[in-house]
């Protein structure tokens, strides 16, 4: 049997803190490790092109099908000009959009801007006619034809979105703002987003399409009175488009 020897003992020290007075002060010089800024702060590459140039030439097909009373004309008119904006962005930024000159900004607001008033034209023609009577003779080719209105809408405030957003994507990839003019989940909770999570054109168009199904913000909040009246302005026109074409398709079914 072993003897402990009298006196005063040394106390046990933790397994994880330093052995000696002199690695102790070493680790508490080297101070906290440092945090990480979540990437849509900082400087990244820039978004690929091909989502929302695709996007682009889907609204275009769809303008082609919607009734020639309804659009713009000549028809090939809107979706001429809508294309060689299209052509000239993406020469501009062929795959990534990293760059961006006033010149370039202009277009791109240009490009949303002209699908916004070809669609315009079109839910104003639709509205009246409904108001009148004179549209909707078949509740199908109705439904179809607001439907049409309904997704080309969304798909401009999308665009808006996301080119307005912290001074569009160009911008967002420079890391230029930190303040976001829309608050998303993953801003809100980095710890449960992915580590180079930044806010791209679909997290947009997701936000366009709740806004005009919900008629409200559900999981993305805007920030600031700019990106608060342009969601107020949508819901508002997704409702009045929702309201009066089903009301219209029901009353010709009954």
């Amino acid at each position: 049997m072993t003897n402990t020897p009298p006196g005063p003992q040394p106390e046990p020290q933790p397994a994880h803190a330093p052995a000696t007075p002199a690695a102790r002060a070493a680790a508490a010089a080297d101070g906290p490790p440092a945090v990480r800024r979540p990437a849509w702060r900082r400087v990244t590459r820039g978004e690929p092109r091909w989502a929302s140039t695709s996007t682009v030439l889907a609204v275009v097909v769809i303008q082609f099908a919607l009734p020639a009373r309804l659009t713009v004309q000549p028809r090939w008119l809107m979706p001429a000009v809508e294309l060689a904006l299209l052509v000239a962005l993406v020469a501009g930024n062929p795959h990534r959009i990293e760059r961006a000159s006033r010149t370039y900004r202009a277009l791109e607001l240009a490009l949303t801007l002209a699908i916004g008033g070809a669609n315009a034209y079109g839910a104003a023609r639709l509205v009246a006619g409904l108001v009148r009577g004179t549209e909707g003779g078949s509740a199908g080719p109705l439904l179809l034809t607001g439907g049409a209105i309904w997704l080309i809408n969304t798909v401009i405030f999308g665009l808006l979105y996301w080119e307005l957003d912290r001074g569009g994507p160009a911008a967002r990839a420079q890391g230029e703002r930190d303040v976001p003019d829309f608050l998303f989940v993953q801003m809100q909770v980095p710890e449960m987003a992915p580590e180079h999570w930044e806010p791209a054109f679909f997290d947009y168009f997701y936000l366009s399409y709740t806004n005009s199904t919900a008629f409200s913000p559900t999981d993305v909040m805007p920030m600031t009175r700019w990106a608060k009246a342009l969601m107020l302005a949508q819901s508002a026109v997704s409702l009045l488009t929702v309201v009066l074409v089903v009301a219209r398709a029901v009353n010709i079914l009954q």
